[in-house]
């Protein structure tokens, strides 16, 4: 067993721990933590995985953006209502039925894989790494749908802003 392989199931035992912590807290502070932590662990094994990119974009997106905004609301919305924010658990048999029939497919499909033909080299040549490639690739070969998707993302910030910024005339 490689350091690789302890790294591994390290971090997946942290993200599974952690999404437990999320699913059956009753303080969604506290849940909303623990998904913090759950989106690093996974990030952890991306980077494990040789996709730094797609580590990088998890953080980025989901823990510096999603999660920051989900306990910012909750803490406001704590202090507006002044009453602690718990929730109450329903449905307990089907989440178990559901999550249950998930874990077996998941573990069916785990025990199905040719690990064997996924331990290549990925196509990556000596002293470059996935991120360089992506980068090379989406100013040289895809540069057209880059700017059309960056244009996009703009035209939607600025509609955004323009909805958020509209007042009622009847108030």
């Amino acid at each position: 067993m490689t350091i690789s392989d302890i790294l591994f199931y390290l971090f997946a035992g942290l993200a599974v721990l952690s999404a437990a912590v999320v699913l059956f807290s009753r303080n969604i502070l506290y849940s909303a933590f623990a998904l913090v932590v759950t989106f690093l662990a996974v990030a952890a094994i991306y980077v494990l995985a040789g996709a730094e990119f797609v580590a990088i974009t998890q953080i980025m997106i989901y823990v510096g953006g999603i999660v920051v905004l989900l306990i910012f609301g909750v803490m406001l919305t704590n202090k507006i209502s002044g009453k602690a924010l718990v929730t109450e658990a329903h449905n307990k048999f089907w989440a178990v039925v559901v999550c249950g029939g998930l874990f077996t497919l998941l573990l069916y499909g785990i025990f199905r894989i040719n690990f064997a033909l996924l331990s290549g080299s990925g196509g990556t040549t000596a002293g470059t790494n996935n991120v360089q490639q992506l980068g090379i690739g989406l100013m040289s070969d895809y540069i057209l749908p880059f700017e059309v998707a960056a244009i996009l993302l703009l035209i939607a910030l600025i509609g955004a802003a323009t909805i958020a910024g509209y007042k009622n005339e009847n108030q």
